[in-house]
């Protein structure tokens, strides 16, 4: 079976082996962040309603319940929010029925959690990942670029509601980058912010792969560290990059190579050490799939300092 909404199992540096649950049409977002790595938004909007039909995901997941080993994690992310699909609650009560031993995860961008029925939808994950850039309207609207529907005040709100609300973990997640979000003001009211939040794991993040837009550079190690210890937190924890050692998915059929690298690349771009973990080929079998790809202009890669990330020619055009 050919999957359109799920996606994996794939390599996740926070969460080991975990199957991606796509809830939104491609790029169905309510913010176009500087530095997303799936492209621009094409479609901004605040609107809830079922983009991806209940019923299409719970086929997926039966078919891939039937044929595979179980992940560790169904994280609901992929290519835009996934709380504008109206459904998200009904999913994540259909996994625990059905597979209660595999946790779910929620990376949400935060913005629709002043809505209570998105904060009880919430309420049955085992893990929710909000993020935060940004406290100030000027930082919040140059860094995330909102819907404007939004602001940054009922956020907040959202976010301090769910917290007292939520059982679960919630691990907070800040993306850092330098001259958007990194003064020393921006920095102290974010640590204003998440003092009342009170987040089990606060997450320093960065830029690794391409974002929407060329000119941003990701923050240094010594930024980071700067930023955390301005922040003051003991709970902060800059995210490392994909460790060697962790498991890995299983070799897929070589026939299927070229279906499986523009299906990989097309949700975020990658590095060729990236495929090579994700999906379980060959060194040579993988050189000699990208090289075809490049070569009929399907695919390019862009230099970034992990290394050259691929992503298709019409992900380049749209971004």
């Amino acid at each position: 079976m050919q999957y359109k909404y799920i996606f994996g199992p794939v390599l996740s540096r926070r969460l080991g082996i975990s199957l991606g649950v796509d809830l939104v049409t491609h790029k169905t977002c309510s913010l176009d962040c500087v530095y997303c790595e799936c492209g621009k938004t094409t479609n901004l909007t605040l609107e809830q309603k079922e983009y991806v039909r209940f019923s299409d995901i719970k086929k997926e997941l039966d078919h891939f319940w039937t044929h595979n080993d179980d992940p560790d994690y169904i994280t609901f992310s992929g290519s835009g929010e996934p709380t504008l699909n109206n459904r998200l609650g009904q999913i994540i009560e259909y996994i625990k029925d059905n597979k209660p031993h595999i946790k779910t995860a929620v990376l949400t961008n935060s913005t629709l959690l002043d809505d209570p029925a998105v904060r009880q939808a919430l309420l049955k994950a085992d893990l929710v990942i909000p993020s935060l850039d940004a406290v100030s309207k000027k930082a919040f609207i140059r860094i995330n670029r909102p819907d404007k529907g939004l602001n940054i005040t009922d956020i907040l709100n959202g976010i301090e509601l769910f917290a007292r609300e939520y059982k679960g973990e919630i691990w907070l997640e800040v993306f850092i980058l330098p001259g958007f979000n990194n003064s020393e003001s921006d920095l102290m009211l974010l640590k204003e912010a998440i003092k009342k939040i009170d987040p089990d794991l606060v997450q320093l993040n960065t830029l690794d792969r391409p974002g929407t837009i060329s000119d941003i550079e990701p923050a240094s190690k010594l930024e980071l560290e700067r930023v955390r210890e301005i922040l003051g937190f003991d709970n902060i924890a800059i995210i490392a990059k994909i460790d060697d050692n962790i498991k890995v998915a299983p070799k897929i059929d070589t026939k299927d190579i070229n279906a499986a690298i523009l299906k990989t690349i097309s949700r975020r771009p990658c590095t060729k050490q990236d495929l090579l973990q994700l999906l379980g080929v060959d060194t040579q079998i993988l050189e000699k799939h990208i090289t075809m790809l490049e070569q009929e202009k399907i695919i390019l890669g862009k230099l970034r300092e992990r290394g050259i990330f691929y992503q298709t020619i019409k992900d380049k055009e749209a971004s």
